[in-house]
C-alpha cells in the first residue's frame, strides 16, 4: 500500500492507494490521521483489510496539497556519512559504526512544500535520503534479521542542511539540520510488502533541472536492517519514528567550488517505486505586522515602510488583509534614511494602489498589513 496525506498543512486528511493501483481511497473510516496512535493500533492491518474488503470509497485529490505522508514523528534519527561516496566527497573517513545524529520533527513538511532558506544562511545544501518509519516499538534488538519486521514503510526524505550551522558554530550538527521546513517527506509512505530489498534502490536529486546526485542504496555503508538494530541499541524506536539513513554524493558542500541553495530554486528527487518530490526554496521572511483603523493612520504606516524590489507579491480582498512580500535590503540597525526612504515608500504606495484597484478594494476595506522583510 501507498499512504498518502492531503489537504492544508494542519488539516490532512488520510489516504491510501492499494498495491499496484493509482486510485487514491479516502482512509477517513479507519483513522483520522496517520500517526502514533494508528502504528499502535495495528493501523496497517485494519487498513489492509480494509482495502482488500472494499470498505474505502475513492476520493478525488486533484489540486489537493499532498502533505507529508505520516503526522509529526516522535522523534527523526539521522545517520551521517553512509555512502562511501559521500565520506569521500566530504573527505572523511569511512565510519566504523553508524553515525546518530537527531533532527527536529516539527522540520517535517510536505513533498512540495516550500523550503525556507534560514536567516543569514549561505550554506544550506541537499540531501536526497531513504526515510524508514517505524511500526513495532524497538529496542535492544537481538540480531539485524529481526530488524525490518519493525519497520512499517519507506519514504524519500530531503534530509535539507545548513552546512556553516552544522560544522562550523560548535557543538553537534543537530542545528544545521533542525532548521523550519527541512525534512521535506513524501509524496507517499510505501509499506514493505512494496519493497522487497530497500538496498537496491535508485536515487537521485536535480536542483534547477542538473543532476546532482545519483546512486543506489546498495552503496550505503550500513544497511537498513543494521541501522535499525544499532539504533535500537541506544534508545527506543517507537510506532511512527523517521529514520533518515543518509545521502549519496552530490551534494553542495562536494562540489568545487562548493554550490548552495538561494531563495528562487527547484530541487526535484526521488527514490524508485517511492514516488518524486519537489521543493521550491524561499527565503524566511522578516515580519512587521501593522494595525491601522483609519485611512490616515494606513498612510502614516506606508511612509515609513521601505519598498520591494520587483517582482512584488500582492493578495488583497475587500475586507480582508493585504500582505506584501518581497526582499529588502536594510542596513545592520534595519533602518533606511534619507531620500532613498521616500523614493520607496513612494514606489510601495504605488504598487498597493494597483493591487487595490484591480481587486475592487480601498483603503478603508484593508484591515491590516503584513510586511515580509527578507535579508
Amino acid at each position: 500500500m501507498k499512504l498518502v496525506r492531503f489537504g492544508a498543512f494542519g488539516h490532512e486528511r488520510p489516504g491510501v492507494m492499494a498495491n499496484g493501483s493509482d486510485v487514491v481511497l479516502d482512509a477517513s473510516p479507519v483513522t483520522t490521521d496517520y500517526d502514533v496512535a494508528f502504528f499502535e493500533g495495528n493501523g496497517l492491518d485494519r487498513l489492509r483489510h480494509a482495502v482488500e474488503a472494499g470498505a474505502l470509497a475513492p476520493v478525488d485529490v486533484a489540486g489537493e496539497r499532498i502533505g507529508a505522508p505520516l503526522r509529526r514523528p516522535g522523534k527523526v534519527v539521522c545517520i551521517g556519512l553512509n555512502y562511501r561516496n559521500h565520506a569521500k566527497e566530504s573527505n572523511m573517513a569511512i565510519p566504523a559504526e553508524p553515525i546518530i545524529f537527531m533532527k527536529a520533527p516539527n522540520t517535517v513538511v510536505g513533498p512540495h512544500d516550500d523550503v525556507r532558506i534560514p536567516r543569514r544562511s549561505v550554506k544550506t545544501d541537499w540531501e536526497v535520503e531513504l526515510a524508514v518509519v517505524i511500526g513495532r516499538r524497538a529496542s535492544y534488538l537481538d540480531s539485524e534479521a529481526e530488524a525490518l519486521d519493525h519497520v512499517a514503510g519507506y519514504a524519500v526524505s530531503n534530509d535539507v542542511s545548513e552546512r556553516e550551522f552544522q560544522l562550523a558554530r560548535g557543538g553537534q550538527w543537530d542545528k544545521g539540520k533542525s532548521c523550519d521546513t527541512f525534512n521535506p517527506l513524501g509524496p507517499w509512505l510505501v509499506t514493505t510488502d512494496e519493497v522487497p530489498d530497500p538496498q537496491t534502490m535508485g536515487m537521485w536529486l536535480d536542483v534547477d533541472g542538473e543532476r546532482m546526485q545519483n546512486e543506489r542504496t546498495s552503496d550505503m555503508i550500513f544497511s537498513v536492517a543494521h541501522i535499525v538494530w544499532y539504533v535500537s541499541q541506544f534508545m527506543v524506536l517507537e510506532p511512527g519514528d523517521l529514520i533518515n539513513t543518509g545521502t549519496p554524493a552530490g551534494v553542495g558542500s562536494g562540489f568545487n567550488p562548493q554550490r548552495f541553495l538561494r531563495p528562487g530554486q527547484e530541487m526535484r528527487l526521488g527514490i524508485d517505486g517511492l514516488g518524486e518530490q519537489c521543493s521550491r526554496t524561499v527565503a524566511t521572511p522578516w515580519t512587521k505586522t501593522l494595525y491601522h483603523p483609519t485611512v490616515n493612520e494606513f498612510r502614516s504606516d506606508v511612509a515609513g515602510l521601505c519598498a520591494p524590489p520587483e517582482p512584488y507579491s500582492y493578495s488583497v480582498r475587500a475586507g480582508d488583509t493585504l500582505y506584501l512580500a518581497g526582499q529588502v535590503a536594510l542596513d545592520e540597525q534595519m533602518q533606511i534614511v534619507g531620500t532613498t526612504l521616500g523614493d520607496q515608500a513612494r514606489q510601495v504606495w504605488k504598487n498597493i494602489e494597483a493591487v487595490l484597484a484591480a481587486s475592487g478594494a480601498t483603503l478603508a476595506d484593508v484591515v491590516k498589513i503584513n510586511y515580509f522583510l527578507a535579508d
